[in-house]
């Protein structure tokens, strides 16, 4: 260690994280006074504290990873990276049988299909992806029309083999899980829209520009300054304003998870790319609903929500829509009423079996 460094903990190769907990009692028992220590030459011990209390931290979250992954698989529920059409995903993955692709939406990420796929995996194989630019996934600096991002969950499926699934989309998801089903439609059994709209499909633009869906144009290099560090604070408004009932919303520990995973690099940048893509959407799903889809397709929406508008929005895409509205249920579908949504979504799916 020289005089200008600060001084860092290395761990490698550690597979125990009762080990872990003992090497940071032990660096606070140094601290507290253990006979022997000597502090070495040129740092304080100010700044010998500082780097304890942060691999402490770090320390912390490789345990709590431990205890996740654990539990994942307790569910049957596993990681999984792959690269194509020049990004990489990281997805869920677990069960066996007919596929069924998840995609999340915005202020989320793969994590919300948790509760849903312990249900599916019974008799589905089930993949949730982070799309581009979310969790674990890359986040490049570019391309996040719906078009693209449906090309990249495409090639993710023809990685794994598939050849035809069901796809399910809530929020932004939907939004990628229409353009697969457009782009490829004779690869996708039956779809699944999830509380949101539809750029550029009829009368689209009376909720792009209403004045309290301000987050839709809120992007560039200001409001990244603005959110930057104040992520939970920026995400609290979806969480809560959208909902019917914010303490009755997205859970506080997965707020904190989601907080953390759009704080990472790039993150919040990502998301906003993915609003400022929605004019040339726009223009994609316009052409893209020339044609309609023939596919069973079951649109669910929050009466706090979207209402009636998606399931219209819907009609004018495909010749097959069962539109339900979620009485009492805001935007958060999944978490604020899950025992209306989990059910109607798992019969649905599993019609075509």
């Amino acid at each position: 260690m020289t005089k200008s460094s600060t001084p860092t903990i290395l761990i490698t190769g550690a597979t125990e994280p009762t080990i872990l907990w003992e090497l940071v009692q032990a660096g606070f028992r140094v601290f507290a006074g253990q006979k022997g220590y000597q502090q070495p030459k040129g740092t304080s011990m100010k700044m010998l504290k500082r780097a304890l209390y942060s691999s402490a931290a770090i320390l912390m979250l490789v345990l709590t990873t431990f205890t996740a992954g654990h539990a994942q698989n307790r569910n049957g529920i596993n990681d999984r990276f792959a690269s194509v059409n020049g990004v990489r995903l990281h997805y869920l993955i677990a069960g066996k049988g007919e596929p069924v692709i998840l995609l999340h939406g915005y202020a989320q990420n793969s994590h919300m299909w948790r509760p849903l796929i312990v249900q599916l995996a019974k008799s589905r194989l089930v993949i949730a992806p982070d799309l581009r630019g979310f969790g674990q996934s890359s986040k490049p600096v570019d391309r996040y029309t719906k078009k693209t991002m449906a090309q990249d969950i495409h090639a993710l499926a023809a990685s794994l083999g598939l050849r035809h699934a069901t796809v399910v989309g809530h929020d932004i998801g939907l939004m990628v899980a229409y353009a697969y089903a457009a782009q490829f439609p004779t690869e996708v059994d039956r779809i699944v829209l999830m509380d949101a709209f539809l750029p550029g499909v009829g009368d689209w633009k009376n909720v792009w520009l209403l004045r309290d869906l301000w987050h839709f144009h809120f992007y560039g290099v200001t409001p990244l300054k603005l959110v930057t560090g104040r992520e939970r604070i920026y995400f609290e408004h979806f969480w809560n304003d959208f909902a019917a009932d914010p303490k009755h919303s997205v859970p506080e520990a997965d707020r904190r998870f989601y907080a953390r995973a759009y704080a990472q690099p790039g993150a919040m940048r990502a998301g906003f790319e993915v609003f400022r893509a929605f004019e040339q959407d726009a223009k994609d799903f316009e052409e893209l609903a020339q044609t309609k889809l023939t596919m069973p397709m079951l649109v669910l929406t929050g009466e706090k929500a979207s209402g009636n508008f998606l399931i219209e929005q819907a009609r004018l895409v495909d010749t097959s829509v069962n539109g339900v509205v979620i009485k009492g249920s805001g935007h958060w579908l999944m978490e604020e009423a899950p025992e209306q949504v989990i059910p109607q979504l798992v019969a649905f799916i599993n019609k075509s079996q």
